[in-house]
């Protein structure tokens, strides 16, 4: 722990669980305030616990991230806490139905997009606007592996995740002179405790996974959390628009 972000103050979406936890506990042990956000409140408050009782600081905000409402609220909340935002991972997604693009339906698609897309978009822009008033500030955004490349049969997800790669750049080249850098994670397979489940209820699912990998495993969310870190550090001061693979070589193949 080199607690290199003493006094800095860190928003996470999907803070509940997964990796938004693990990222969410990272900020903490190097020293940020947490806010952290989700949809589901007792994970949410989860984490805020862990973070506490090891003597960090942090608060839980309850936000749906496809309502601009919560959205802004959520940002009014974390500068009325702690008087700035300095990081914003912008996490929460899910995964949505298996279904092809010809029996995907519409409701389906636009929930994954509306949670994985337009949420980039809503947190971006409250967060932006914020750290405009502040002269800088730096946001991860999570994307995939499947915003990368074709991924199947879940067009819904794909699609999402390829638009927020390019909303990232998107952004970050809007805010490039404005110290404000714009980056993304995308994740392979990652041993989260919702794919522990699916892995649970189809045992030759783990194989499977870890064979897309040329690592030969899954990912931890840690491991997320760490790039996360280091994307929002001045280790990454030269850093913007770019979508950074943690997927042991998925993509590379």
């Amino acid at each position: 722990m080199t607690r290199g972000l003493e006094g800095k103050v860190a928003v996470v979406t999907g803070g509940g669980s997964g990796i938004g936890r693990s990222t969410a506990l990272a900020f903490a042990r190097e020293g940020a305030r947490v806010v952290v956000a989700d949809v589901t409140v007792d994970g949410g408050k989860e984490t805020v616990q862990m973070i506490k009782d090891s003597g960090g600081d942090a608060i839980f905000v309850k936000t749906d991230v496809t309502q601009a409402d919560e959205v802004e609220a959520l940002v009014e909340k974390a500068v009325e806490t702690y008087g700035h935002i300095d990081f914003a991972f912008n996490n929460a997604g899910i995964d949505g139905e298996v279904a092809s693009i010809t029996t995907c339906i519409e409701e389906n698609w636009d929930r994954v997009v509306n949670t994985n897309l337009k949420s980039v978009w809503l947190c971006m822009k409250y967060e932006i606007l914020q750290m405009l008033k502040q002269g800088g500030g730096a946001i991860v955004n999570t994307a995939s592996v499947a915003g990368l490349v074709g991924v199947g049969p879940n067009p819904a997800y794909v699609s999402s995740k390829h638009g927020v790669v390019g909303l990232t750049k998107a952004a970050a080249l809007e805010c490039a002179q404005s110290g404000i850098r714009v980056n993304a994670v995308c994740p392979g397979v990652i041993y989260t405790p919702l794919v522990k489940q699916l892995m649970d209820t189809y045992p030759d699912m783990e194989q499977v996974a870890k064979s897309m990998h040329p690592m030969a495993r899954l990912g931890t969310p840690e491991e997320i959390a760490q790039a996360v870190i280091w994307l929002c550090s001045d280790a990454a001061s030269f850093i913007t628009g770019h979508p950074l693979a943690v997927d042991g070589g998925l993509v590379a193949q």
